[in-house]
């Protein structure tokens, strides 16, 4: 096994990528994700890839779709203005069914907000964020070690499904430095028919485009391109449980909240209250049927969210409102203490009684 190394989580996925076959890299600096692109400028050049930092964040995008067009992997980060700035370039790859990875490393908002640690962009991530009816497949890591390991397999994802993928972390996570172990360089050979790569005089022109103007073709695209998301949905939801086997409360959080909840957790079971946490690590698809299961047998859940309480829509809708939903959560870049989680156990326990 490698040798662990200390590494803030924005450089352990900017290094997790480059060992996963990615030679292309095209961003714009923002604050927290700015180590990502000064990692990439330094790396990039000595291994033969290409760092460019583009004079916006649009134009970052739209160079990830002439290169993911080419077959080859290719990554952009921002942070959450950015990100909204990317949104079109990102419809434009799902509807040209193009793989491809982007990092949010997300801090307050609306607008400019602050720099601060936040996880507002939830529903921008998992419910879509440009025109159209698309998917990204979403991933929150929890720990600069799944900064570095879920960097590979969001790669692998969009190219298995042809649909592009996002890690969504939070400010802690990209400036937090941990132990890590980096994952084993890989040789990437891409081997994609579909792509404009030249044909040699062997093929048939190959053509990448989002742009249908028969209304027949566009809605065949669409419904094909949703039967490859249910399979998504069937055989790639990745989710923790954390002391679910006699929980009659379950805590529902993702990224640095899962990690504050897990010493609330730790602090309720001291005190005799039976609780666990279900951890979705696939943001999209998210975890239904482990929140519906639940949901037989506990007596309520808490969604903890660095929110305004986006995620509890999603909790509600796999739990066919069965259970109460209690929110606890801090914005602006405020983190939820254990303590107040513990509050928000109380209050909901003593609704329940």
């Amino acid at each position: 096994m490698s040798e662990k190394v200390l590494m803030k989580g924005n450089e352990a996925i900017a290094e997790a990528a480059i060992r996963a076959g990615c030679r292309h890299y095209f961003g714009y600096p923002i604050t927290p994700q700015t180590e990502v692109a000064a990692y990439m400028a330094k790396r990039m050049p000595k291994i033969g890839g290409t760092f460019l930092q583009a004079e916006s964040e649009i134009a970052a995008i739209n160079m990830i779709y002439g290169v993911a067009s080419a077959g080859l992997r290719a990554m952009t980060s921002s942070s959450s203005p950015g990100v909204s700035l990317k949104q079109e370039g990102i419809s434009y790859l799902a509807g040209s069914d193009l793989p491809a990875l982007i990092l949010n490393v997300q801090r307050g908002g609306p607008g400019l907000g602050g720099i601060q640690p936040s996880q507002s962009d939830y529903f921008q991530a998992t419910k879509g964020g440009g025109h159209g009816d698309y998917h990204l497949i979403v991933i929150a890591p929890a720990s600069v070690q799944e900064m570095a390991d879920l960097t590979a397999k969001a790669f692998d994802l969009s190219d298995k499904y042809l649909i592009p993928a996002m890690i969504l972390a939070d400010g802690t996570m990209g400036q937090m430095m941990e132990p890590v172990v980096l994952p084993e360089p890989v040789e990437y050979k891409p081997n994609k028919p579909w792509a404009v790569t030249g044909t040699k005089g062997v093929r048939e022109h190959n053509i990448v485009n989002s742009l249908y103007l028969v209304p027949e073709e566009l809605e065949r695209k669409n419904l094909e391109r949703f039967e490859r998301y249910k399979l998504v949905e069937e055989n790639e939801v990745m989710y923790e449980e954390y002391m679910m086997e006699d929980a009659e409360y379950c805590i529902v959080a993702f990224g640095i909240a899962a990690r504050v909840a897990k010493n609330a957790i730790t602090a309720a079971r001291a005190k005799g209250v039976k609780v666990g946490m279900i951890r979705p690590i696939t943001l999209w698809p998210f975890p239904k049927k482990a929140i519906a299961a639940a949901a037989e047998k506990v007596k309520a859940f808490v969604s903890v969210e660095l929110s305004m309480g986006q995620m509890i829509e999603d909790i509600k809708l796999a739990e066919e409102c069965l259970r109460p939903v209690a929110l606890c959560s801090r914005v602006g870049g405020m983190i939820p203490a254990p303590e107040e989680i513990l509050k928000t156990l109380d209050e909901l326990i003593g609704g329940n009684n």
